[in-house]
């Protein structure tokens, strides 16, 4: 299945899970949950994907990278990976996100 189709279902399922740092952004930027969902939803392709090392499990992961609108027309920046909790469960762990330049 096509990762950007996931990464909505997600958001469509309020299944994202945000690290601190992305919570600090959010608040920092002035931006909610539901900017970050509609700018996922929004989203018509994925900019960038990137190969990564977790600096915990040191396991190669693939992180995502979506400049897309929220329903207002703010530009937002995020950067997340898919993951599993459970046997079916996806979820997508935004990472950062901020409006974009």
């Amino acid at each position: 299945m096509d990762v950007l189709v996931r990464i909505k279902r997600c958001a469509l399922a309020n299944q994202l899970l945000f690290t601190a740092k992305a919570k600090d952004e959010l608040e920092l930027n002035d931006l909610t949950v539901d900017d970050i969902r509609e700018s996922l939803l929004n989203a018509v392709a994925i900019c960038k994907t990137i190969r990564s090392s977790n600096p915990y499990t040191h396991a190669r992961e693939y992180l995502h990278i979506i400049e897309s609108p929220n329903l207002d027309g703010i530009a937002i920046y995020t950067k997340g990976k898919l993951t599993k909790s459970g046997s079916t469960e996806i979820y997508y762990l935004l990472i950062s996100s901020k409006p974009a330049l």
